[in-house]
């Protein structure tokens, strides 16, 4: 019997596993998603507002109110509650966001020093130290440095470890963090011209305002005087035995209390390094919402001070050998302008874009005088003739030679002029001077002049920026090719050209070149049979000198057409592993605002992104710089709309090209852009699926009513007037709280915001609550707030970390 129920066991047995599955099929019950977080609720505080014609009611204005305790405390909980919401939306990225940080960190590792800037016997450079947060300033003799070039890895450059004996640390900013509440922010930074000196500002978290310190080189100690606060700017004199700085009020501007009244002051004091006597007032002038700044010229002879609101620009100038001995002026102008004044051999050469005869300028031009000049006010002669076809971008001087970065259509060129130049009452074409034009990589996107702090050193540094430089004409665009930025030192009288640091993204490196025994070899030639017509053009054998990726990475450009018809560039970005049409989610940027240039520097933590199939964009909208005066002011105050539908055309032409999938646009804005990205997202909430945020300026016709922060006159000619009716309802149709559609499906965003910024936290909070209350509420579009008490900008382990937060967002958007 025993056998005969074994056998009968197995010979039924294979069939128990099916029957039991069969049986958990038909009872199971599959546990249930768990529910996923829900976003902050803040407390509404209806309070109404009426200007000109208009009355409008904001519910969270009660965030702005910075003395209210009531309305900080729940503030607070608000803060926390938001802190915790996106923890929880976030929390299945953990993985991903480690592992982004990864990559972007290790781009970075060998990028732990800046490129050693030569001022006089001086190598000046900045260093982090393994496991620090901030770098550490250094020098080292100059003559001293080849010895201790790395013979392990020469492209590596100096040998940190063995060159220890001849490096000496100036300032420790991870010792000045703990002088400053755990921050190490520094705004200005000037060597003395004898090198014995050094006069920076920190920011001081706990008050709130910059804290200017002088400390000795050879010491390394801190001089008792002069110590200041609210300073915002300084400038060498006397050949480093007298500093001069300006002290602003509490509202950043440089004005004094009287009494409980604001009278506003431009205040200047000159501080005698060394000298128990108080700081000398130099200037100390009345005057309602002006603003000054104050710096050398490159030959330390003399001090400017520019003076300037929205009705006046001037220039005062400094003996600086004799700073006591009183200010001159020597240039005005009606209205704000840009305004360098520099001194060459016995003549000042002014670089302005000042309107001439009353009719605005589209560009910068050169004047010069006489620094002896007698005639009152001063006669100022043009040194080129205008030439639209060869616009002067910029300018730099050293005592040899004038350098011109010069923009020809949109493509950029680098060419120096021997000094000093002829003496000739008539201006002259650039062409006439026989310019010696420096090699670029065909045609960068965008160059910036060094600190080219050594005046009298044929050697002048220039940063050759852009994902791209031009190539052939691809259907309606051009191709282009990626190339990360490139530091090249240029010596103007030998014709030797070096390339001193670029990023090998491919190989996660950076090579430092400056001085090593390789440098030589790998990235430099002559600029000896180089002449006016020489195109910038460098051989396709030398392109691996430049590090170029186009190879692995491609780029567009296309002119998209607006609404209005106006022609408005469009830079386009890809991997070419990961392209396939119509099926990239994409990531379009955006500024367009105070006539600056949008930044498509080549980032390497787009990287990250490129390599996973997506499309990196910028459009260069009306508002920004790059095209001229008119671009910008079609762009601002009344005009603003149009830098937003600019905008919103890229977006759609991304779209409707198969660049980027539909439903898989995001959007980028850093700032001013902030407002752009949201204000696009208003006017076309369906044709985004996410967007990044960073500090934005959200709610314009709060901020430029009652501003609690300090605000500019560069700040209300570039958004408008309030008090204007007209500037009013242009502010009132393009602010984005202002402007949040109702029962309207919106992207998911990520705002990043900071307590240390100038648009403030509430801006930032108060657009999410109303978001959250306005539009249709869709878990999988979160509108998450991420809230930093840290400067991220100093801080390169936070830097990696916040942009891994915002590309695995991204990420997981579009994957959702």
């Amino acid at each position: 019997m025993r056998h005969l129920l074994t056998t009968t066991f197995h010979r039924h047995n294979h069939r128990l596993p099916a029957i039991l599955h069969h049986l958990l099929i038909r009872h199971y019950r599959a546990p249930k998603p768990p529910a996923p977080p829900k976003p902050p609720n803040p407390p509404q505080k209806p309070q109404s507002f009426t200007l000109h014609d208009a009355t409008w009611e904001d519910p969270y204005s009660w965030m702005a109110h910075l003395n209210d305790k009531v309305a900080m405390r729940h503030m607070d909980i608000y803060m926390e509650q938001e802190e915790k919401y996106i923890e929880a939306v976030m929390s299945d990225t953990e993985k991903l966001q480690s592992k982004l940080q990864s990559e972007m960190a290790s781009r970075l590792h060998f990028d732990l020093s800046t490129s050693p800037i030569r001022w006089g016997p001086w190598l000046y450079y900045k260093r982090v130290e393994a496991g620090k947060q901030y770098p550490v300033l250094c020098r080292r003799l100059a003559s001293l440095n080849e010895q201790f070039i790395s013979n392990k890895d020469p492209s590596g450059g100096f040998d940190f470890v063995s060159g220890k004996k001849i490096e000496q640390k100036l300032v420790d900013y991870n010792l000045e963090a703990e002088r400053f509440g755990g921050y190490a922010y520094e705004e200005l930074s000037e060597v003395s011209p004898d090198h014995k000196f050094l006069a920076y500002t920190m920011y001081d978290k706990d008050n709130d305002y910059f804290r200017l310190s002088v400390r000795n080189l050879n010491s390394g100690a801190l001089c008792s005087k002069p110590q200041a606060d609210r300073v915002s700017n300084l400038a060498w004199a006397k050949d480093g035995q007298a500093l001069l700085y300006v002290v602003t009020d509490q509202h950043k501007r440089p004005c004094r209390m009287k009494s409980n009244l604001c009278s506003f002051v431009i205040r200047i004091y000159c501080s005698m390094i060394g000298s128990t006597e108080e700081d000398v007032l130099l200037l100390d002038e009345p005057a309602e919402n002006v603003y000054v700044n104050l710096r050398h010229t490159k030959d330390f002879h003399f001090v400017t001070v520019n003076t300037f609101s929205t009705t006046f620009s001037k220039v005062f100038l400094i003996n600086a050998a004799d700073p006591l001995s009183g200010i001159t002026l020597v240039w005005e102008c009606e209205a704000q302008a840009h305004c360098i004044v520099e001194h060459h051999q016995g003549y000042l050469y002014l670089f302005t874009d000042a309107a001439k005869g009353g009719q605005l300028v589209d560009h910068h031009y050169l004047l010069r005088c006489a620094v002896n000049a007698s005639s009152c006010p001063r006669i100022w002669e043009r040194v080129f003739d205008d030439d639209r076809d060869m616009v002067i971008e910029d300018v730099d001087f050293c005592n040899t030679h004038l350098t011109l970065i010069i923009r020809e259509n949109c493509s950029f060129r680098l060419c120096s002029v021997p000094l000093p130049m002829p003496a000739r009452k008539e201006a002259v074409r650039l062409k006439e001077l026989n310019p010696t034009f420096l090699p670029l990589p065909d045609h960068v996107s965008q160059i910036w002049p060094g600190p080219n702090y050594d005046y009298y050193s044929s050697t002048m540094r220039f940063t050759l920026s852009s994902p791209v430089f031009y190539g052939v004409l691809v259907s309606e665009g051009w191709g282009l090719y990626p190339m990360p930025d490139a530091v090249v030192d240029y010596e103007l009288s030998s014709g030797n050209w070096n390339i001193v640091q670029q990023q090998n993204l491919l190989y996660e490196r950076t090579r430092i070149l400056y001085g090593t025994t390789s440098s030589g070899g790998i990235a430099n030639g002559s600029l000896n049979n180089l002449n006016s017509d020489f195109l910038n053009e460098i051989k396709s054998e030398d392109d691996n000198l430049w590090n170029c990726l186009s190879e692995f990475y491609a780029c567009e450009q296309y002119d998209v057409s607006s609404y209005d018809g106006v022609m408005v560039p469009l830079t386009i970005l890809y991997s070419r592993k990961n392209k396939n049409k119509n099926q990239n989610p994409g990531l379009l940027h955006g500024h367009g605002a105070y006539g600056e240039l949008l930044d498509k520097r080549w980032r390497s933590d787009l990287k990250s992104l490129l390599d996973r199939g997506w499309v990196i964009a910028y459009a260069d909208v009306r508002g920004g710089g790059g095209h001229g005066k008119a671009w910008h002011h079609n762009g601002r105050q009344q005009k603003k709309l149009n830098s937003i539908k600019d905008f919103v055309s890229c977006a759609k032409f991304l779209v409707e090209n198969e660049f980027v999938q539909e439903n898989k646009l995001a959007g980028w804005g850093y700032s001013a852009g902030g407002l752009l990205v949201a204000a696009a997202i208003n006017s076309c909430p369906d044709l985004f699926r996410a967007a990044i945020l960073k500090v934005p300026f959200l709610d314009a016709t709060s901020t430029l009513l009652n501003p609690v922060l300090p605000l500019t006159a560069a700040d209300y000619e570039e958004f408008g007037y309030p008090g204007d009716i007209d500037d009013f309802h242009a502010i009132m149709k393009y602010c984005p709280y202002a402007n949040i559609q109702k029962d309207v499906l919106y992207p998911a965003v990520l705002i990043t915001s900071s307590f240390n910024t100038r648009f403030g936290v509430w801006e930032a909070a108060k657009w999410a609550a109303r978001v959250r209350e306005h539009a249709i509420y869709d878990p999988k579009r979160p509108i998450l707030l991420n809230l930093t008490t840290d400067i991220v900008e100093e801080n390169r382990y936070l830097q990696c970390k916040e942009s891994a937060l915002e590309t695995a967002f991204l990420i997981k958007m579009m994957e959702s």
